[in-house]
């Protein structure tokens, strides 16, 4: 149904920029709470992070109540798990799996490491809601989980992550029922905050890629069966351990986020 992926894509665009206009006429806790060094060092504004997660759950309202849940669930869960480590993980030079893992064994709780059960968790959920068989309800949330965190460690430079999505998403506007409606959800939140974020305005952060890719993940889950379950969430597993070496080189290099 061709209007209900464009009702999607320009919900998810509109709310993503009045989110984003709002944040920054009043933003919480102040200006200086919303604002980071990119790794070029200049100053770039935090709100597209949160406006693209609202963003890209307002466009699944037009989804039945079951994947509408699914969606808000996972979108919005890994936003505010993102949205958690761009405040608290702030100067924490640690990236990727890999170094909070560690540090959890060392018995440090770090922010990235809640980011990254909270968003699995919420992944899981969100197959579970989307899925009626437990073994497609666990490929579903690994895809949802794997997506959102592939996304966020190729945030490494300006429009990379939103671009990715935009361009991983663009080929999905073309399936019908929720597969089509959630990747144009995601491609217009994605699409809304591209040009600020390749200008270097502004940076999507861990909840803007967070949410972002969790919109992604479920789009891909919803438009595939088991078997196309399995090959997706061995594939983005597969790439977020290839993000995991990306992110880590970049964090040596000045990471963007």
């Amino acid at each position: 149904m061709i209007v209900q992926r464009c009702t999607a894509l320009l919900a998810a665009a509109a709310v993503t920029r009045a989110a984003t206009t709002a944040l920054r006429s009043r933003p919480p806790g102040g200006v200086g709470r919303w604002q980071r060094k990119n790794y070029a060092g200049r100053t770039v504004e935090l709100y597209a992070g949160p406006a693209a997660a609202l963003g890209a759950a307002a466009g699944a309202v037009v989804l039945p109540a079951r994947a509408r849940a699914a969606a808000a669930l996972a979108v919005l869960s890994a936003g505010a798990c993102g949205a958690y480590d761009d405040v608290a993980g702030e100067g924490d030079p640690r990236r990727g799996f890999r170094a909070h893992l560690g540090a959890l064994r060392a018995g440090e709780v770090t922010s990235g490491a809640v980011k990254l059960f909270g968003v699995s968790a919420a992944g899981l959920a969100a197959g579970a809601l989307l899925k009626e068989r437990p073994v497609d309800k666990l490929l579903a949330g690994v895809v949802v989980a794997g997506a959102a965190h592939f996304v966020n460690l190729v945030d490494v430079r300006p429009g990379w992550a939103a671009g990715a999505v935009v361009a991983l998403g663009m080929p999905g506007l073309l399936r019908q029922g929720a597969a089509g409606a959630l990747s144009a959800a995601s491609v217009g939140a994605a699409a809304a905050v591209l040009p600020e974020d390749i200008g270097e305005h502004a940076m999507i952060g861990d909840a803007g890629a967070h949410a972002l890719g969790a919109a992604l993940g479920l789009a891909i889950a919803a438009g595939n069966g088991r078997t196309g379950l399995a090959v997706h969430a061995v594939g983005v597993v597969a790439a977020a351990a290839y993000g995991e070496k990306v992110s880590a080189f970049a964090a040596g290099a000045g990471r963007w986020g």
